[in-house]
């Protein structure tokens, strides 16, 4: 791959970030540096650790920067700050899907390139035998179980919901679901889950909360769920929408982030259908499949070849 060197700027946050920038580096050895001086391109990867890059390196490289999400319903004059200096070092965008292009239009003039993230197959894939898994995490096999492994409360007290992941409307779903299932139950997964907690609590619904399932448990609490829900106004991903796709998890979702790209629109739901949405598990995985290890990294290494060449 010509002379082409790149250096991510890993955020260190035990994020999925960290973990997208560990399978790059694992699988792009020989064009990935780890020591910015020696990279022709700079990935900022996570731009609100930017900061932390040398701004006379900003100025030498070849600057592209990833925009997970925008939440405009935060975006008080201080990030507009934020993002005007940020916008003065790059040299394009990444966004991850058309949505969040559509947000970075607005507050921005650079070119900007959409396109999804790989997923790893490794991790997220399909266990047939249900009955099994069920067992092992002392859930009822004939029980209706919804699934949710996103936080839902803002962390400054840990009570406020974080209106942009919905957890008022996944609420809502979990309601909805229960007239027509009496056996429903709800699995969670993640940190910071105190509002939902409290909601099913209220309402009398049975849980399960595994807030720090690793990567191989969450691939079963995956498996172990009649329906996963993404109920946000806001999204980047979720990450969940490539995860379900793999397992062949059932899941129906807002049109946000990547639901498009990967989801039967029959999938998709606002609030005021989701009774009517259905899950397409088979058309999920076969809309990811070229967003596997290592098909997923090459529109990546294109992009990366046509801007240093340019």
């Amino acid at each position: 791959m010509s002379n082409l060197k790149v250096y991510l700027n890993k955020p260190n946050e035990n994020w999925i970030v960290d973990r997208l920038v560990d399978e790059w580096i694992k699988y792009n050895k020989g064009i990935t540096t780890q020591n910015i001086n020696d990279a022709n391109v700079i990935w900022i990867i996570s731009p609100w650790t930017y900061k932390e890059i040398p701004r006379k390196l900003l100025k030498t490289r070849k600057v592209i920067c990833t925009i997970h999400h925008l939440d405009f319903e935060k975006f008080n004059l201080l990030e507009k700050i934020k993002y005007k200096n940020l916008d003065n070092h790059v040299d394009f965008y990444h966004a991850i899907s058309i949505q969040t292009e559509k947000s970075l239009k607005k507050i921005t003039n650079k070119p900007i390139w959409t396109n999804p993230w790989w997923i790893n197959q490794n991790l997220w894939y399909e266990i047939i035998d249900k009955k099994e898994l069920r067992k092992k995490f002392n859930i009822d096999e004939n029980s209706f179980i919804l699934g949710s492994f996103q936080r839902d409360t803002e962390g400054k007290d840990l009570r406020t919901p974080k209106l942009s992941k919905g957890p008022d409307r996944f609420i809502d779903i979990v309601l909805e679901y229960k007239k027509t299932n009496k056996n429903l139950e709800v699995i969670l997964s993640g940190t910071r889950r105190h509002f939902i907690i409290e909601k099913l609590k209220e309402n009398n619904i049975k849980f399960h909360y595994f807030e720090m399932a690793n990567l191989e448990q969450l691939n079963e609490l995956y498996n172990c769920l009649d329906l996963y829900v993404v109920s946000s106004r806001v999204e980047g991903g979720p990450q969940a929408i490539y995860e379900c796709a793999l397992s062949k998890t059932p899941i129906i979702s807002t049109d946000v982030g990547v639901a498009s790209k990967f989801l039967d629109k029959k999938s998709i739901f606002n609030m005021e259908n989701f009774k009517r949405a259905q899950p397409n598990t088979q058309y999920a995985y076969d809309s990811i499949q070229n967003h596997t290890i290592p098909e997923g990294f090459i529109p990546f290494l294109k992009k990366f070849e046509e801007l240093i060449e340019s």
